[in-house]
């Protein structure tokens, strides 16, 4: 089992699961997650290296926060978890809420980023996603953010069933181990709890406005993976190819969005030989 701490960076306290030694890999999850959604990523990579991952800001064990939602505001907290971690530079490893904020830590940030990995979302602020966006956002991000307070209103009480339908959907129907479910669940139970999750989607605009002006002075010079499934596909990485100089991208066939549980053997079939790119370097 991993190792569990609450450590303070930037105002708040987060609480990071930690596991093996060697080169560190960090890992940042998205909505409706927490760290656990790396479960069997970790139980992979901690036989060869230091993975670290936190829940992030406001969302599972970490405290609360009243702001610092947006993805520039994730990506110093990430910064700052690697100083204060010891960690000169690791390879990034983000999904969905967690693709934004590992994007602006490598361009903030390159001496940190060996290499990154981004999966299952798309970049407001980057063109490239038009076709995946044709027929607007998810629906889910006009009901997060439409009317304050409105959606953690007419959620409370009924968390439970609300993130069944994302693990469900987010599967393609297979779900997810119970006592990783039940996790999720408890983490995003309670208005506190919901405000907090819904403030991610709140400061889209503002996470648009600092990427969009990240790449006016800034590319991507590490190593880079993108990798989709149903529904994000190869979107995310039409967005990252002109500012990029060394992107793969791969789309893994018959998985849904949460790709670590859904599908985690063919993401460590990928995952493994990028990073072991990097263990000459690193050790």
């Amino acid at each position: 089992m991993p190792e569990l701490r609450r450590i303070p960076v930037n105002g708040v306290e987060l609480n990071v699961a930690l596991a093996g030694s060697g080169p560190a890999v960090l890992l940042l999850h998205g909505f409706p997650h927490t760290w656990e959604l790396w479960t069997d990523i970790m139980a992979d990579l901690s036989d060869r290296y230091r993975v670290i991952a936190p829940d992030l800001r406001g969302f599972g064990a970490s405290s609360p926060a009243a702001a610092g939602y947006d993805a520039g505001a994730l990506a110093e907290d990430a910064a700052a978890l690697l100083t204060e971690l010891g960690v000169p530079s690791a390879a990034v490893v983000g999904i969905d809420a967690g693709t934004p904020a590992a994007f602006l830590l490598a361009l903030r940030h390159p001496g940190l980023v060996r290499r990154l990995v981004v999966m299952e979302s798309v970049l407001g602020g980057l063109p490239g996603a038009e076709d995946f966006l044709a027929g607007g956002p998810p629906w889910w991000f006009g009901f997060h953010t439409a009317a304050p307070g409105l959606a953690e209103t007419v959620l409370e009480g009924h968390e439970a069933a609300y993130i069944d339908w994302f693990l469900h959907t987010g599967t393609l129907g297979d779900g997810v181990p119970p006592a990783i479910r039940d996790a999720f669940v408890h983490a995003y139970t309670g208005s506190d709890a919901l405000i907090r999750a819904f403030s991610y989607y709140r400061a889209l605009p503002e996470s648009a406005q600092q990427i969009a002006q990240a790449v006016t002075t800034a590319r991507l010079t590490m190593p880079t993976m993108a990798l989709g499934a149903h529904p994000v596909g190869s979107a995310l990485e039409h967005q990252l190819r002109p500012v990029t100089d060394d992107l793969t991208g791969h789309v893994i066939e018959d998985c849904g969005h949460i790709i670590p549980l859904h599908r985690p053997h063919a993401l460590l079939k990928l995952l493994n030989p990028f990073l072991a790119g990097e263990d000459a370097i690193a050790a």
